[in-house]
């Protein structure tokens, strides 16, 4: 589902020398796991989420993800790639303020075309499944910042990626919302709806998935449970 190999990738300090991010890394994730990445600051774990999100790409090495070769592709085949496999959960929720809680969920379908009823029956069973069912008409500033992750996980979901990358998702919440958002992740790993790869500082979330991956330095410095 998920192969990295020996992806080395760096950025340029205003001096002009360079800081590597990822250094000779090598990685095959299982369609289907649930993997949580930690690591300190500067490790490599934004990185790695631009990289599988095809926002960036490697100095060297090859990116596969569900048989597409990021490395490879061209700029139209990563937007449909962006478009169509892999969704994105934020630390914020990036919620419109305008729009219910149904209508962000809906909205990624009807700008791809689908036709609003569709669209709002999808993001209604999927607002059920995050437990906000009865919430769906509520403006985003009608409702907790746990509810706002839970629906950003909806939105990200919509469009039936095959791949769900999320990004510290519970770093902006209290312990007890975080447990609900990270019970969504676990609901959406036992139903096989997406691959789910997970960055976070925390520990306390990070062993909560199966699968655990430490970064140091630009390198796997420790990896537990399934691949």
């Amino acid at each position: 589902m998920i192969r990295l190999s020996h992806v080395s990738r760096s950025y340029r300090q205003q001096t002009g020398l360079p800081v590597p991010a990822l250094q000779d890394f090598s990685l095959t994730l299982a369609e289907g796991s649930m993997t949580a990445v930690t690591g300190p600051s500067g490790c490599g774990k934004s990185t790695l989420l631009h990289l599988l999100g095809a926002l960036d790409r490697p100095d060297t090495g090859e990116v596969e993800v569900s048989g597409i070769p990021l490395h490879l592709a061209t700029e139209r085949q990563r937007t449909r790639y962006r478009r169509e496999t892999v969704g994105i959960v934020f630390q914020f929720f990036h919620l419109l303020p305008g729009m219910t809680l149904l209508e962000n969920v809906a909205l990624p379908l009807i700008l791809a075309g689908a036709g609003k009823q569709t669209a709002s029956g999808k993001a209604a069973a999927l607002l059920e499944l995050a437990g906000l069912a009865s919430k769906a008409a509520r403006l985003p500033q009608e409702v907790s910042g746990g509810e706002l992750q839970r629906a950003a996980v909806a939105r990200a979901l919509v469009h039936q990626p095959r791949l769900l990358l999320a990004d510290e998702p519970t770093g902006n919440l209290d312990s007890e919302n975080a447990a609900r958002v990270m019970e969504l992740f676990h609901t959406v790993h036992r139903s096989r709806l997406a691959t789910i790869l997970l960055v976070t500082h925390s520990p306390e979330i990070a062993v909560q998935a199966p699968g655990q991956v430490a970064l140091a330095d630009g390198r796997i410095a420790s990896q537990s449970g399934p691949p």
